[in-house]
C-alpha cells in the first residue's frame, strides 16, 4: 500500500510540471538565457554513388 501511495505521488508531481517550464542550462549546468531560434541543422551531403561525402568535394550535392 505505502508503494502505490508514492508511486501515485510521483505521478501527480510528474503531471504537475509542464515540460516548457523547464530552465536551460550551459555545459557546466549553470542556469543561463535560452534561445529564442533552434539550433540550425547541419547540411548534408552525398556523392554521385549515394554515399556520404564532405560537402565542398567534387560530384557532392547536398542532401533534401
Amino acid at each position: 500500500m505505502l508503494k502505490s501511495i508514492l508511486a501515485a505521488a510521483a505521478l501527480v508531481s510528474l503531471a504537475a510540471v509542464p515540460a516548457s517550464a523547464a530552465p536551460c542550462r550551459d555545459g557546466k549546468g549553470k542556469f543561463v538565457k535560452c534561445s529564442e531560434k533552434a539550433a540550425a541543422k547541419p547540411i548534408k551531403c552525398k556523392d554521385a554513388k549515394g554515399k556520404f561525402a564532405k560537402c565542398g568535394t567534387p560530384g557532392a550535392s547536398p542532401v533534401k
